[in-house]
């Protein structure tokens, strides 16, 4: 009695197939971990976590936090506020810094970065 011996090939094909299941297996177990993350911390406060409520202010939709005051406006709203009001005030010029800040994140990175003077050794 003889016993056929798989192929080289044929292991190969197996281990490829296999390799190829697991790499699909742990991207879609990835991917559920990171939602289940994200929702997890979905209407959140950052700041102690509480439950976050979503409320309108003049036709603008904040997030606010009852147990720590906190307020968390989106940049959509931040965009919102800028372009409805003329006269900004403080609070406008701050958002509108905050809204820059936003749009050109590398930038604002750079410029708080300490600049080194170049110094020559003799």
């Amino acid at each position: 009695m003889t016993m056929n011996k798989p192929s080289r090939n044929e292991d190969e094909y197996f281990a490829r197939r296999d390799a190829e299941l697991l790499r699909r297996r742990r991207a879609e177990l990835r991917a559920t971990q990171e939602s289940m993350e994200r929702h997890s911390h979905y209407l959140k406060c950052p700041k102690d976590g509480g439950d976050l409520g979503t409320r309108e202010f003049h036709g603008v939709q904040v997030e606010t936090c009852p147990r720590c005051g906190g307020i968390w406006v989106d940049a959509d709203e931040i965009e919102l506020v800028l372009e409805h009001h003329e006269n900004p005030g403080i609070l406008g010029r701050l958002l509108q810094d905050v809204f820059e800040t936003l749009r050109h994140p590398l930038a604002d990175e750079e410029a708080a970065l300490p600049r080194h003077q170049d110094r020559t050794v003799d």
